[in-house]
């Protein structure tokens, strides 16, 4: 991992009068060049033998792109391949981790042998990425965040799969939605997904010291205090467990323990209420330091990683409790359900495609409204297959309210969760003014449904909006 070492370090040694302020990561070559025409160690002629290098390069492997076709292709393609180029020649210059020694290279010429060895470079980073990805992948955590596994499952495959050295060094190539407790979005490339994939690895590693049982706990218990779906949210896992983990062990309880009980978190306000910053910061870096001892983890690497987001820790902190508002840090654990929520929706009902695309038809090419919902209520059991289908626009105006008028109190309340997802996420709780609001829906089925709430008795009503408050969305399974 040495190489990452040379190409992630943003503390470049600053010698005689180069301000390393102007030295850009992803311009590296450039910026490097204008430096050191700035201060005089690189004069204009010095510039000029680069410039005509990095073309003789570029001309090259527009002849290779077209396989000796033609030596010119679409402007956007040739800035494409000469930021391909530089990419290299960046990895080479900054694997010296000295901006002078790199003005040395640029000014003794040989800029076709720096690029050289900067593909050499970057192999070896795409060589390490993949077999980082191995490790993360036969280690992943067993946890239903879409983000997280999408990410692990998809993306990175994509990236491994599609990532050209030659001509896309300079591109990620790939959508990664998990968000990082600690990401450095300013590197490109292989060495971005190197380093995401690192920061990753140390991730999982922590949170696998953890009971995967808690960690679902915790999960379940954040999207509650948040007021949505854990599973479709973006957030970081790591963060969750760490900062419950420090809590823990400042309230008295185990460093391997991230429950929080409602009496572990009055002590905790309490022991807030009497700290300045300062004491603040002191006690969560030693909560931090005696997690690390617990767990006897030596790695310098996985240990900065948690000063640092110890750190983060500590500067939420001292904002919370400014303005008394530690619940929304601190993860407590909430009371179980006594009685489990009792609906028509089967978790475990879901049919194949094949079966829905030809109970679709039918129920398209049925005339009567009443066999129309018999057939739907006999034939779709999840709500994940109901959702599909009043997507696919096959009910009439009518028909939504006879189906509707099928569905019990719970079962109503679930779709108004779906349905008014992001106000209700967003801390709405009045939903009388939420009905009556305009306002364009993703689907058909979702005006006619508001419709068919407004119109039944305000009994009725209440019930269902006190099932829509109770209801917790991980208790809403679409599969």
């Amino acid at each position: 991992m040495e190489s990452e070492k040379r190409y992630n370090d943003h503390s470049l040694v600053t010698q005689g009068k180069v301000n390393q302020t102007r030295l850009l990561q992803n311009q590296y070559t450039l910026s490097i060049l204008n430096e050191g025409l700035r201060i005089g160690l690189l004069n204009n002629e010095d510039i000029y033998g680069t410039q005509r290098q990095l073309m003789s390069i570029l001309e090259k492997l527009i002849r290779r792109y077209t396989q000796g076709e033609s030596s010119s292709v679409t402007s956007e393609t040739a800035v494409s391949i000469l930021s391909s180029v530089l990419y290299a020649v960046d990895a080479y210059l900054l694997h010296f981790n000295d901006p002078e020694k790199a003005m040395d290279v640029l000014k003794n010429g040989n800029i076709k042998n720096g690029y050289d060895q900067g593909i050499d470079l970057i192999c070896h980073c795409f060589e390490e990425t993949k077999q980082l990805y191995k490790e993360i992948n036969n280690n992943k955590l067993d946890v239903a965040v879409e983000a997280y596994n999408l990410t692990i499952d998809e993306s990175i495959p994509v990236f491994l799969k599609k990532y050209g050295i030659i001509f896309d060094a300079h591109n990620t190539m790939a959508s990664i939605d998990y968000p990082l407790a600690i990401d450095d979005m300013s590197i490109q490339g292989v060495y971005y997904f190197r380093q995401y994939l690192t920061h990753l690895k140390m991730e999982n590693q922590f949170c696998l010291l953890f009971n995967k049982d808690d960690i679902q706990s915790v999960l379940v218990n954040y999207g509650r205090i948040c007021g949505f779906d854990y599973r479709i949210e973006l957030f970081n896992i790591f963060e969750l467990v760490l900062n419950n983990a420090v809590f823990s062990i400042l309230s008295g309880g185990h460093a391997s323990q991230i429950k929080i009980s409602i009496n572990q978190y009055k002590q905790l306000v309490g022991l807030f209420e009497k700290l300045d910053d300062s004491q603040i910061q002191y006690i969560i870096l030693k909560a931090v330091n005696r997690l690390r001892h617990h767990f006897n983890i030596k790695d310098p690497q996985m240990t900065d990683y948690l000063k640092r987001c110890g750190m983060n820790l500590v500067n939420r902190v001292k904002s919370v409790v400014k303005h008394n508002r530690l619940d929304t840090v601190v993860i407590v654990e909430k009371e179980l359900r006594s009685k489990p929520i009792v609906t028509t929706f089967k978790a475990s009902d879901r049919m194949s495609d094949s079966r829905f695309r030809l109970l679709v038809e039918k129920i398209m090419n049925c005339e009567k409204t009443v066999d129309k919902v018999n057939m739907i209520r006999t034939n779709f059991h999840s709500l994940h297959d109901y959702i599909d289908m009043l997507n696919t626009n096959c009910l009439l105006d009518d028909e939504y309210e006879e189906l509707f008028k099928t569905f019990g109190d719970v079962d109503l309340a679930i779709l108004t969760k779906i349905v008014f997802y992001e106000e209700l996420r967003n801390g709405s709780t009045d939903l009388s003014s939420l009905y009556d609001k305009e306002e364009q829906h993703e689907s058909e089925w979702q005006p006619h449904f508001i419709e068919f709430i407004k119109s039944i008795n305000i009994n009725r009503k209440g019930a269902i909006e006190k099932y829509v408050n109770d209801i917790d969305y991980e208790e809403i399974s679409f599969y």
